[in-house]
C-alpha cells in the first residue's frame, strides 16, 4: 500500500510539474472536453497537447475515450485528492514555523 501511494504521488507530481499540464487539469476540472477543445487555449500544436495528455493519462489524472473519430478527455480526481491529503500533512508544521517567525519578528520590532 505504501509503495502504491508513493508511486501515485511521484507520477502525479511529475505530471503536474509542467505548466501546460497544470492548465489542462484546471480546464478539465470544469468538465469533459474533446482533445481539440483542450488544445484551443494553448499556443502549441495539437500533437504537443496530445503528448501532454499522454503524460496526464499515464499518471492516472486523465481518461480519454473515443466517440467515433473524436477523443473526449475527462479528469480523474482521485490522484489529486491523494496528493492534497499528502500536502495537508505538512500544514501543522508550516503553521508552527510561521507562527514562530511571526513571534520573533514581533519581539524584534519591540526592541528597535
Amino acid at each position: 500500500m505504501v509503495e502504491y501511494r508513493h508511486t501515485t504521488l511521484d507520477r502525479t507530481f511529475a505530471a503536474l510539474a509542467h505548466p501546460t499540464r497544470r492548465a489542462i487539469v484546471r480546464t478539465l476540472s470544469k468538465g469533459p472536453l474533446t482533445v481539440t477543445e483542450v488544445a484551443a487555449p494553448h499556443e502549441i500544436s495539437l500533437a504537443a497537447v496530445s503528448k501532454h495528455l499522454d503524460v496526464l493519462e499515464a499518471a492516472g489524472l486523465v481518461r480519454r475515450t473515443r466517440e467515433g473519430r473524436v477523443q473526449r478527455c475527462s479528469l480523474i480526481a482521485e490522484p489529486l485528492a491523494e496528493t492534497a491529503r499528502w500536502v495537508e500533512q505538512y500544514r501543522d508544521f508550516w503553521e508552527l514555523q510561521l507562527g514562530a517567525l511571526s513571534r520573533f519578528l514581533a519581539t524584534k520590532g519591540r526592541r528597535s
